[in-house]
């Protein structure tokens, strides 16, 4: 069974004073920490075996997520002294995620994507070492109009690289084989970006393009803007985790909330 990784070392220095006493991930919104929304929508897909990082303030998180048995799920915890960067994080959490490709999701995002349709480009990486990397890309948010990369014939490529390809904002989800983090030592920080744009270049990353709900709950404006859709939602009768948050337009607010469309 593939292993999935939840990213939650993060500061959040954009959410203060929120974050102040309170790790981002434990932030709440519809009357549950964003983190625990992340495990359950994983364990729905499939994915019992979790390893979570963490920094800042992260005795909380293992204190309230403990083994993660109340969840239906296993969690192992990689602590780091200081945050280690995406990279340097996943690269520092290797021997807990073992030699298989492996899924790695951010714990400050909000999103219905199901996480199953990933069993099987796990499965595919696994026997193809060709193909490092696995990424979901979103359309680009309003705090972000300029997008990450570009998504042409199922390759992943550099902005500018395919000049009429319009550009997509990277998810935060994404498959990796442990191969991608090498030649990062174990404890050293070390940015995602350059690993991917590197493995792009001999053209080994693929990707997807999903349209659904996703909210990068980057501040807290966001943060309240999606816990009052949560809410919401729950008060006509819908179905949380169908619910979106600030970042998509009123017309896919309403399919989501089950309202419309």
């Amino acid at each position: 069974m593939p292993k999935a990784m939840i990213l939650a070392a993060g500061r959040g220095e954009r959410m203060l004073p929120l974050t102040e006493h309170t790790p981002k991930p434990l932030l709440c919104v519809g009357g549950k920490p964003l983190i625990v929304w992340q495990i359950e929508r994983l364990r729905a897909a499939g994915f019992s075996e979790l390893v979570i990082n963490h920094a800042h303030l992260g005795e909380q998180i293992e204190n309230f997520l403990g083994d993660g048995r109340a969840y239906g799920v296993n969690i192992q915890y990689s602590a780091e002294g200081e945050p280690l960067e995406t990279a340097g994080g996943i690269a520092n959490a290797l021997p807990l995620l073992g030699e298989a490709p492996f899924l790695v999701t951010n714990a400050d995002i909000y999103t219905d994507f199901d996480y199953a349709r990933l069993h099987a480009v796990l499965a595919d990486m696994r026997i193809d070492p060709h193909r490092l990397a696995h990424l979901v890309l979103v359309d680009n948010p309003p705090h972000h109009p300029q997008g990450d990369f570009v998504l042409l014939t199922g390759k992943v490529m550099r902005l500018g690289a395919a000049p009429h390809t319009p550009p997509l904002t990277f998810s935060g989800i994404g498959c990796y084989r442990p191969e991608l983090f090498a030649n990062i030592v174990r404890g050293d920080k070390a940015r995602l970006a350059p690993l991917l744009t590197a493995a792009m270049d001999s053209g080994r990353v693929t990707g997807e393009h999903y349209r659904g709900c996703w909210e990068d709950v980057g501040t807290p404006a966001r943060l309240q803007a999606l816990d009052q859709a949560l809410r919401r939602t729950a008060a006509e009768g819908g179905v949380g985790p169908r619910a979106l948050g600030a970042g998509c337009d009123a017309e896919a607010a309403d399919r989501c909330a089950g309202v419309g469309g």
